[in-house]
């Protein structure tokens, strides 16, 4: 008892400190408290949460009906988990509706006894929730020690028994192979031993933001009767939950990353977690193309897999092989009594060749409207080549550094899982057909040893081969590239609003620029929730001096994101990322997030600082709940979606983190080892497909290194961006950077470093994280034209893409 009253106080003064050095935020007083903050937002929330519930048992007793009378267990029925924890879920919220909340709304026949008894529990000083500090958060609340008696009681009055569990994700820690983490504690087997050995009938709620153990749940098995994964679902969560339960909303949600038996079975599990380096073993085999190509017997629910209270048929219409790729028209019809929606998802099986490939991808999918008892629809699914192209980074083929298509037999499989496909056509290719020749980029310098897969008789294993090790002399390729000066003219009057209006060009308003506003352009002010925005802001960059202002430049304010707009007055919560592609719907996430485009113009914030969309390569990640899926494919999609409804109304997006950044132990100096093929097919593609369809204003790089280089000194990311995906954005540093001076120019480092790699902006702007304290280091213009040192056209690109970013919200004040 008197180390948890301690455990608690510490919190409490820790809390007090990370909030005045600006890690933690304190919400200002406001009318929007309890209220929606933008009209509207509440019911494409609790739609969107609703959506992306999966349900994955279920005999028969959901949903709850009108007579049910149902007894709720578990702390989290009040004190709900709707967000992770960090700086992208940490939004100052006006209300949170937990899942009793949502029970009452909704009329659900409850227990109000029993939760009165747990509410009462759990508001003493000695069990009410610990959110503990910055990067310790709680992995989960502590379960109450549940006495016997109660559950004997409930079980007389109740007919049902809906045990709650919920499980915390935050950033800057991982979660734990640990009781209270990734397993179940003690106290929650017990509740789940008394509640199955009484109740005849019993569902498992799981408010969790990223994946825990699931086989110790399982192993109950007809004992438990329903599973229902809920994520977090943000301000309107218990709502959203409440519908499904009683059957308002029929569950269509989609798992967007396998769930294994055990946590070492992860193919990363190896290579997950250490402080320097990580190999990055596994290579292209990551979540369900590892399973389903090597290890099928270690699936408890496979990647795309979800039920629904109604049944589907999925019939392939139409298959057509075109030029460059095929479309597949397909029927789906509701064959059940409820209404309902259905994921159709298409995949594909390649020939293995001489690379070595995952046994099938997906390439498209699409999502229904709500189809009426008997009703059907038509989705027209459209794939491209290159999308199923593999990438050759050894030179096997005879073709190395290129996309291509391998001989042989390209089979294509509809259905509503990884597992649950039926072949629907495909085509041979009698030969080697390359889609898209590159060159080398983040070249591997550590040998490690990857897997590949072997094909013995149709059946494919694990082998391991060397890594192909970096060729490429970096600095002979960025001298090559480097851009030509803009020569000084001194002020001539040129406003930036001159520029947009086209009565002048960029370069003539560049070229008035002295070094002092070129250098101040290429950072951000200085610090977070600074003085140029909204109370609470990330930090602001563009016109943040004087002499920038005067020539028509205005600040441009960030703010995280993004589950929401973390300021410091109230903004709407909104599920977190693995909800939201757990619903498998572009057109609902694009139409959620113009929404919250509405709201960040209210508050003034230019620029969200989502999505993310790392991928899902282990379960312990503690971001995970932030990122989308172990998919790069549905990542890259939901991606998008978000993207071209934030930047409908006028304001910008920033994807992140490019590149790797997939665990938290570490992460401004741990070194991720990866093969280019893993790279190019796995870890960039995702932001490849969001860059590519919805062409955000900005991108972030991650705080980690790849192949030994800092993303925010990696030429070939920014390379990547712009000559082989057209990229025209911003690129800026995650928050802060790491010191260091270049391996190709000895001479140049920290800020001279970052932008001869093409890193256009340091975020917040000091290169110490320092509260409200602005630090000229000098290291951008001290090699100024001198030998190998950095040049003024470079500094110059950097402002462009800066300024750039400043015309458009320019462009969105004027109309």
């Amino acid at each position: 008892m008197i180390k948890k009253i301690s455990q608690k106080i510490l919190s409490g003064i820790i809390r007090k400190v990370s909030i005045n050095f600006g890690l933690a935020q304190e919400t200002i007083k406001s009318d929007f408290a309890g209220k929606v903050v933008t009209e509207g937002m509440d019911i494409l929330a609790r739609k969107a949460g609703a959506e992306g519930a999966i349900l994955l048992k279920n005999d028969g007793v959901l949903p709850y009906g009108e007579k049910d009378k149902v007894a709720v267990f578990g702390r989290c029925q009040h004190d709900w988990f709707s967000v992770g924890y960090g700086s992208g879920g940490d939004v100052n919220t006006p209300y949170k509706v937990n899942l009793i909340d949502g029970l009452d709304r909704v009329g659900i026949n409850y227990d109000k006894e029993l939760a009165a008894d747990y509410k009462k529990w759990g508001s003493t000083y000695l069990n009410s929730p610990d959110d503990g500090w910055w990067g310790h958060w709680p992995m989960s609340y502590e379960e109450r020690k549940i006495p016997l008696s109660l559950v004997e009681k409930a079980s007389k009055r109740n007919d049902s028994a809906l045990v709650v569990i919920g499980r915390a994700a935050g950033e800057d820690r991982e979660n734990k192979k640990k009781k209270g983490s990734y397993f179940l504690t003690d106290r929650e087997k017990r509740l789940l031993d008394l509640v199955t050995s009484n109740f005849e009938k019993t569902v498992v709620l799981l408010d969790c933001g990223n994946i825990m153990d699931l086989s110790a749940i399982t192993s109950y098995g007809d004992k438990i009767s329903a599973i229902l994964w809920v994520w977090q679902g943000g301000m309107e969560s218990g709502n959203a939950v409440a519908d499904l339960l009683c059957g308002k909303v029929n569950p269509s949600g989609k798992l967007t990353s396998t769930i294994a038996k055990k946590v070492q079975d992860y193919p990363s599990s190896a290579n997950f977690g250490g402080k320097w380096y990580n190999d990055y073993q596994e290579d292209i085999f990551i979540g369900y193309r590892y399973f389903n190509t090597f290890a099928h017997d270690k699936i408890l629910f496979p990647f795309g897999f979800g039920l629904s209270y109604t049944d589907f048929s999925i019939e392939c219409k139409s298959f057509q092989r075109f030029s460059h790729g095929v479309q597949v028209e397909v029927k789906v019809t509701n064959l059940g009594k409820r209404a309902g929606k259905e994921v159709v998802q298409l995949y594909v099986k390649a020939p293995n060749g001489k690379l070595g490939k995952a046994d099938k991808v997906l390439v498209a999918f699409a999502k229904t409207k709500t189809l009426e008892s008997g009703e059907s629809e038509i989705c027209t699914l459209t794939v491209d080549d290159y999308t199923y192209s593999s990438f050759d980074d050894e030179g096997v083929t005879g073709c190395k550094n290129a996309y291509l298509l391998e001989s042989g037999q390209y089979s294509f499989f509809l259905g509503n899982s990884s597992e649950n496909l039926e072949e629907i056509g495909g085509f041979f290719l009698p030969n080697l057909r390359v889609i898209k020749q590159l060159e080398e980029v983040c070249g591997v310098k550590k040998p490690f040893q990857r897997f590949t897969a072997l094909d013995e008789e149709g059946k494919k294993k694990i082998t391991l081969r060397p890594v192909p090790l970096k060729e490429k002399d970096l600095g002979e390729k960025i001298i090559a590239n480097l851009p030509k000066d803009i020569p000084y003219t001194g002020d001539k009057g040129i406003k930036l609003s001159d520029v947009m209006e086209e009565k002048a060009t960029m370069e003539d308003f560049v070229a008035q620029l002295d070094l002092n506003e070129l250098e101040r352009l290429t950072r951000g002010a200085g610090y977070m929730r600074c003085e140029h925005g909204v109370a609470g802001n990330g930090g602001a960059f563009g016109g943040t001096t004087k002499s920038l202002q005067e020539k028509g430049i205005p600040p441009v304010i960030t703010t995280d994101g993004p589950c929401g707009i973390r300021i410091l007055d109230y903004a709407s919560l909104l599920p977190c990322g693995t909800a939201l592609a757990s619903t498998w719907n572009e057109s609902l996430i694009e139409e959620l997030y113009s929404l919250l485009a509405d709201e960040m113009v209210k508050v003034g914030s230019d620029v969200l600082l989502g999505p993310g969309m790392n991928i899902h390569r282990h379960p312990l990640c503690g971001r995970n709940f932030e990122y989308f899926s172990e998919d790069p494919f549905l990542s890259g999609k939901m991606a998008s979606a978000m993207v071209k409804g934030i930047q409908s109304k006028g304001v910008s997006a920033c994807p992140k983190h490019f590149a790797c950044n997939n665990q938290e132990t570490n992460r401004n100096r741990n070194d991720s080892v990866v093969s280019q093929r893993a790279l190019r097919e796995i870890y960039f593609k995702g932001f490849e497909i969001c860059v590519k369809e919805s062409s955000p204003n900005n991108i972030m790089t991650s705080y980690n290194k790849i192949n030994g280089v800092w993303s925010h000194y990696n030429y070939d990311l920014s390379y990547v961006l712009r000559e082989e995906w057209g990229y025209e954005g911003n690129i800026m540093t995650d928050w802060w950077m790491q010191k260091s001076a270049s391996p190709e120019f000895p001479k140049i480092k920290d800020h001279a470093y970052r932008v001869r790699a093409g890193i256009d902006l340091m975020m917040p702007g000091n290169i110490w994280h320092s509260r409200n304290v602005y630090i000229e280091d000098g290291s951008l213009l001290e090699t100024l034209d001198k030998e190998d040192g950095i040049r003024r056209g470079e500094i110059q690109r950097c402002a462009i893409n800066v300024l750039n970013e400043c015309i458009r919200k320019l462009r969105r004040e004027r109309k």
